[in-house]
């Protein structure tokens, strides 16, 4: 089935709450997304809750939200959830009060352990119930060390995330998969992830903000847009962080987001529908056709645009033909230009 890329109302209006992620959509290292202080405080006059929500376990919610403040977006501690609360609450609902948890990872999970009632320990005794790992820079060998002896010796293994890398200024720096990963490779054993796609995530982030009808924002296919679907929600997927527009062409359902956007700003726009018709899929000014060779994209020329019709048009239309044959690895020789200027469009938006 292909998820509908279109809404008569800006989203601001549409949806009650916002569950934004943080790294790659809100803020990209140390710096604000450009736009997205002004976006959000324009959602928020609209009436929009904003809620936001990581899988970095690192920091307590009330450090993130102090650093939100100071790049001008307004934010309070209980508007921040992470996935060490998701993994904290987790795991008081498998331990015993007062059990303690082995913590490979930082602050953030101290803190969330103990908002839960459950003891966070960094030495792996014998009296340690279970072992929790969340994203931190600070993770060494010895945290891992620890982690490892108390998985081997059969502990739970409970991880905040499973998220590969984590965005900077410089490129994609190792996230908690990548240091999971490590440990999988020492002990042989998988962990229980609680942070996004898992719904455990967001399950957490609806029982504290209320919200009714949520819209996921993320920047990844595989956490952000992924939970959102595995739990019925919305989703916007964004362009300032890890995925790329070509990315979003030949991906399988449980992957589609229901909106895109170049950054937050889409937040405030309404977003032009796909229909279908004998003739192919139509877009604003967009159109594509179904070909012997392939899909084609055409323009009509008869008005300028942003060109994100172009891809919800491309998107949807690729969509329909992979779920038609079954097969989802067609990037290879399928979309073609109908002319140089098409060209021209496809390499504007990133998709050649």
């Amino acid at each position: 089935m292909t998820i509908p890329l279109g809404s008569d109302h800006p989203l601001d209006v549409l949806y009650d709450v916002a569950l934004l992620d943080l790294d790659g959509v809100v803020y990209i290292g140390p710096n604000a997304v450009p736009g997205v202080p002004e976006a959000l405080g324009r959602a928020r006059h609209a009436g929009m809750q904003i809620a936001f929500v990581t899988n970095n376990a690192a920091r307590p919610p009330a450090v993130v939200a102090s650093h939100l403040t100071e790049l001008g977006i307004v934010a309070e501690s209980a508007e921040v959830i992470t996935s060490a609360q998701a993994a904290a609450r987790y795991l008081a609902e498998h331990l015993p009060a007062g059990a303690k948890v082995l913590v490979v990872g930082t602050t953030g999970l101290y803190e969330a352990l103990t908002e839960r009632g459950l003891v966070p320990v960094a030495l792996a005794s014998d009296d340690v119930m279970a072992v929790v790992q969340g994203y931190s820079p600070a993770t060494d060998w010895h945290m891992l060390a620890e982690g490892a002896v108390a998985i081997g010796h059969g502990k739970p293994w409970v991880a905040t995330n499973g998220d590969p890398t984590v965005p900077s200024p410089r490129g994609p720096l190792p996230g908690n998969g990548s240091l999971v990963a490590a440990l999988r490779y020492a002990t042989g054993r998988e962990p229980v992830i609680t942070g996004k796609p898992d719904p455990a995530m967001h399950r957490e982030t609806i029982l504290r903000t209320g919200a009714s009808n949520p819209l996921v924002v993320g920047d990844r296919l595989d956490t952000d847009i992924e939970g959102a679907n595995a739990v019925g929600c919305a989703s916007l997927l964004v362009f300032s962080g890890v995925t790329r527009p070509k990315d979003v062409l030949f991906i399988p359902a449980h992957l589609r987001p229901t909106y895109f956007g170049s950054d937050l700003a889409a937040l405030l726009h309404s977003h032009v529908g796909v229909t279908r018709d004998e003739d192919g899929w139509h877009c604003g000014t967009w159109h594509v056709f179904a070909t012997e060779t392939g899909l084609l994209l055409s323009h009509d020329g008869s008005a300028e645009d942003d060109g994100w019709d172009a891809l919800r048009v491309l998107a949807v239309a690729s969509w329909v033909s992979a779920d038609r044959e079954e097969e989802a690895e067609r990037a290879s020789g399928v979309i073609g230009a109908a002319d140089s200027s098409s060209a021209a469009e496809l390499s504007r938006l990133g998709l050649s």
